[in-house]
């Protein structure tokens, strides 16, 4: 015996299944920007270091892999667990500088260098005075730099540290050689496991 099902109950089929794939699909993007919003509100910056030298206030603080993926991917969250595990042994580390009085410590009475060398030498230059020590004990020289710009609206100095090669596990320790402002070596211990999403 050969039954024909109605169209109209293939169509409420497919509709169904549609209807459920994009509810999940829909539920699945809002706990994804849920954790994003939370992350951003409450902890991503908990791993931050101070070390205050002379006038200068350095922080260093280690940014989760997850959460840069996440803020350049923020319309397709579903990509993050997938970038992070081609990506899971590199490291970011926010570094800022800030002077105590609030000027601007590109000035050349605070790095011995015209306000031009000084602007280039965060742009290219800084990333060789970085490093970090692994709780592995390897050490890993800073493969690259951002330095964002802020045309001395912000009484601070910000770059971006790139590091590759760290097995995701292990605990950090930023070494800064500050060849800019002239302080020697400063430590940024950075000894909690690291922040995952």
């Amino acid at each position: 015996m050969n039954i024909k099902l109605p169209y109209t109950y293939l169509a409420f089929s497919i509709a169904f299944i549609l209807c459920f794939a994009a509810c999940k699909s829909d539920s699945q993007k809002k706990y994804e920007e849920y954790k994003f919003y939370n992350l951003q509100q409450e902890g991503w910056k908990s791993k931050r270091v101070n070390q205050f030298v002379g006038d200068i206030n350095y922080t260093a603080t280690e940014v989760p892999l997850q959460y840069y993926i996440l803020k350049n991917n923020v319309n397709n969250p579903q990509v993050v667990d997938s970038i992070y595990e081609l990506n899971n042994r590199e490291r970011i580390v926010e570094i800022e500088f800030q002077h105590s009085n609030e000027q601007d410590l590109l000035l050349e009475k605070y790095t011995n260098r015209s306000y031009e060398d000084a602007v280039k030498y965060m742009a290219f230059t800084i990333e060789r005075d970085f490093t970090i020590i692994t709780s592995s004990n390897d050490t890993i020289r800073c493969s690259g730099v951002n330095f964002e710009r802020n045309f001395k609206v912000a009484p601070f100095k910000r770059a971006l540290l790139y590091f590759n090669d760290i097995n995701p596990d292990d605990n950090i320790k930023l070494i800064y050689q500050d060849r800019l402002f002239g302080n020697g070596t400063i430590k940024f211990n950075f000894n909690e496991t690291p922040i995952k999403l």
